[in-house]
């Protein structure tokens, strides 16, 4: 029997290194995860660079790869995707950015780059939209939160560039840098002018806030400023029911995830209390993922937890997540007719706190799959797989072989 549908779990930043604090294990290797185990047996597993051997990727070019948008071609910064993910539709030649809320000391330094992890910032938002003019620009904004501290700004009217540096210090205990224009352009120097407005009437709007106020009586950092990055120019993405005849729906808490989503044409599914955090509703995303395959060809799933852990160098955290993961995971083992793909998109190891470039595990498991020897799923074990070691971009050509959807190449 031949699968005809195609179900993509993206489990965020769950590859390693090795962990001291693991007994030189990674916390994928270290967890004890009986169903991926059971699915790493039941499938074909190996390694995958998901841009190219050596090169970091991002959550953005990563997410593009591996739905077969080669990011060298279509990538064009974070920014648009970013905006499309919080529900703000970007035409192409708009400007988008990235935003964190952030907290700043009364003396101008940053203290926190993501407000304590803040969520429920929507009042804050709703606040910026309403109360920031930059009508004498002669462009309109649209500023929406997304996941938790995360939000995004976007840009459109005449004469705008995106090739603009970001407010965003990289680090706390220093002040905000001023955006400055890249490129010696007139557009890049109204973009650049605009952002740093922006930044200013926001933030006198955010300190006084009674949100703000309230988080402050409570012990709470608040959340008054906005750093942005990622500046890009929308794109032109080709439909992805057209590119391979395939419907789809996207299913994450992440605003980037879903934006990638809405720009390729994927439906979101919305899942009541999905956070991109440790607290997320795994199991929801998993049921719903489920219902949505009954009526569409390909569901793309996120779950992001293990890529916080990861950034904050939390090891026994993350396999403690990974864990987690595993126990919601079990439905799948009676799933028919269904290539299932499990993956990381990046390594995000606890030594570093931010990406890599070292290979992510993979696992294809589905009727039609060549069975190969592995039967764990973890970092050392899926290098022995049968896939060996292939790009992000083969992984939706080899889905679609899977499923008799892939076009002869000759005669």
């Amino acid at each position: 029997m031949t699968a005809n549908k195609i179900l993509f779990i993206v489990l965020d930043g769950i590859s390693d290194r090795p962990c001291p604090d693991l007994d030189g294990l990674t916390p994928l290797a270290a967890a004890r995860k009986p169903v991926l185990d059971k699915l790493a047996a039941e499938g074909c597993c190996g390694i995958m660079d998901t841009i190219a051997p050596g090169i970091r990727p991002g959550s953005d070019t990563a997410h593009l790869a591996l739905l077969g948008y080669d990011p060298n071609e279509y990538y064009t910064g974070r920014g648009p995707l970013e905006c499309e993910g919080t529900g703000i539709h970007m035409e192409p030649g708009m400007i988008g950015f990235r935003c964190n809320f952030a907290t700043m000391s009364k003396e101008g330094i940053i203290t926190d780059r993501r407000a304590g992890r803040i969520h429920d910032t929507a009042a804050l938002s709703e606040a910026i939209q309403e109360g920031v003019d930059l009508s004498g620009y002669g462009i309109e904004f649209s500023f929406r939160s997304g996941a938790g501290h995360r939000a995004a700004l976007a840009l459109s009217g005449k004469g705008l560039g995106h090739c603009v540096s970001s407010n965003d210090p990289k680090k706390e205990g220093v002040p905000p840098l001023k955006v400055k224009e890249e490129l010696q352009t007139q557009a890049d120097r109204k973009t650049a002018e605009i952002c740093n407005e922006f930044v200013t009437q926001s933030t006198k709007i955010l300190f006084d806030h009674p949100l703000n106020v309230e988080r402050q009586k409570k012990g709470q950092n608040p959340a008054n400023i906005v750093l942005m990055r990622g500046a890009g120019e929308m794109g032109d993405f080709p439909p992805f029911e057209k590119k391979y005849g395939l419907s789809g729906s996207v299913i994450s808490a992440a605003s980037l995830i879903t934006g990638i989503g809405n720009a390729v044409g994927l439906e979101q599914v919305h899942v009541g209390g999905i956070t991109g955090s440790q607290n997320s509703n795994i199991a929801g995303k998993i049921a719903a993922a489920q219902q949505e395959l009954r009526k569409k060809d390909f569901v793309l799933v996120n779950i992001k937890g293990a890529d916080e852990s990861g950034h904050d160098g939390l090891a026994q955290q993350k396999r403690n997540f990974i864990e987690k993961i595993d126990a919601v995971l079990e439905p799948l083992l009676a799933q028919e007719d269904c290539i299932i793909i499990i993956c990381a998109d990046h390594s995000t190891p606890c030594s570093i706190r931010d990406h890599s470039a070292d290979p992510v595990p993979v696992i294809i498991r589905g009727d039609g799959v060549r069975m190969d020897d592995v039967v764990r799923f973890d970092e050392y074990s899926s290098a022995k797989g049968g896939l060996n070691r292939i790009r992000g971009c083969d992984l939706m050509p080899i889905a679609l072989d899977l499923i008799n959807k892939a076009h002869k190449f000759g005669a």
